[in-house]
């Protein structure tokens, strides 16, 4: 399972296998000075990747474009949506994700697709299957590790061993992240994008200057079932940094606001401290104003074991939309401020 989206409908340019590239500095953190505006974009899978899509779509619908954040941190599919935001207008890719729905029952297609449940694909069906299966596995894992240190080893160390058994994946990995994005290069503005090593369990933090392509450091981040080959060393999904947002990253920045499509959950104990809440905590303690989006409940069931479903893509994104539209409003003091 890869947690990120389908992909859309952008042309690419020529792509260097990732063996060429040279070794990476891993660690982009100790590089982000302190600043106003951070956005936080979670992971969350296909489904996930589409709602962010959609939420600063709405906001930007409404009039406050938050694209221009100081910083912004990608982890899994919100490292691909970091990347997409960088290439393409909110707007544009919102239409891509409705351009490029499914049919429906009825020809049922695009902004239409809230009037009339999708069909269950093979696809779908073989996603939610695979969600499944990786939850399963990781849970194990869990439950038999000790702390988080222990924990990224011992996921690093599975996720190795799947690439070998599917023969490793990497460059078709590469090729499928890489239709996914509007633009290659990593922007000017500061975006830090999320991995783990797979052998040392260290976290990993990639910006414009560590030595990486996006197009490596975004599938690296989006790793969740086999590890992704980075020059000598192999990555995993970054929601296993911390949590699926990392908001932590964003400390000494005035405002941060974190989108976050498993709604601040995570599968991790408490006592390891990694909650989001306990980010945002830490977060206002030291003194950032940070606000919180969370999917609405009634487009909970999007997520979860249905965040592989290609059918619910838009209308996840029309469900961020509509949020979107309606925080832009109390949202633009505080952001604007």
């Amino acid at each position: 399972m890869n947690t990120t989206s389908s992909p859309l409908p952008f042309t690419t340019g020529p792509e260097r296998p990732s063996s060429d590239q040279p070794e990476p500095t891993v660690d982009a953190s100790f590089r982000v000075p302190a600043g106003d505006q951070a956005l936080i974009l979670g992971g969350g899978g296909s489904t996930g990747n589409a709602w962010l899509i959609g939420v600063v779509a709405g906001l930007y619908d409404a009039g406050l474009d938050v694209t221009g954040a100081d910083l912004t941190v990608g982890t899994s599919a919100g490292s691909t949506a970091a990347a997409q935001f960088a290439g393409a207008t909110p707007a544009e890719l919102y239409d891509a994700v409705l351009a490029a729905a499914p049919q429906k029952p009825g020809g049922v297609t695009g902004s239409d697709s809230h009037r009339a449940a999708p069909a269950r694909s093979a696809d779908a069906a073989n996603g939610a299957r695979a969600v499944i299966d990786q939850m399963e596995r990781t849970g194990k894992i869990l439950e038999s590790s000790a702390d988080m240190a222990d924990m990224r080893l011992r996921m690093g160390a599975a996720a190795i061993a799947t690439a070998v058994a599917l023969d490793h994946p990497s460059a078709r990995w590469r090729a499928t992240v890489a239709a996914r994005l509007p633009y290659q290069e990593w922007p000017e503005r500061l975006m830090l994008l999320t991995a783990v090593d797979a052998e040392t369990g260290e976290p990993a933090v990639f910006d414009r200057r560590s030595g990486v392509e996006l197009v490596d450091a975004v599938a690296a981040s989006c790793a969740s079932g086999f590890a992704y080959h980075v020059g000598s060393r192999h990555y995993i999904d970054g929601g296993f940094r911390s949590n699926a947002d990392n908001a932590d990253l964003a400390a000494g920045y005035n405002k941060v606001l974190v989108l976050s499509p498993f709604g601040g959950r995570t599968r991790t104990p408490s006592e390891w401290g990694m909650h989001l809440s306990t980010q945002v905590d830490e977060l206002r303690r030291t003194g950032s104003w940070v606000e919180t989006i969370f999917p609405e409940a009634e487009a909970e069931h999007m997520f979860g074991a249905n965040a592989m479903d290609p059918t619910l893509r838009p209308a996840a994104a029309q469900a961020g939309f509509q949020q979107g539209r309606t925080l832009a409003a109390p949202l633009s003091e505080y952001w604007r401020s």
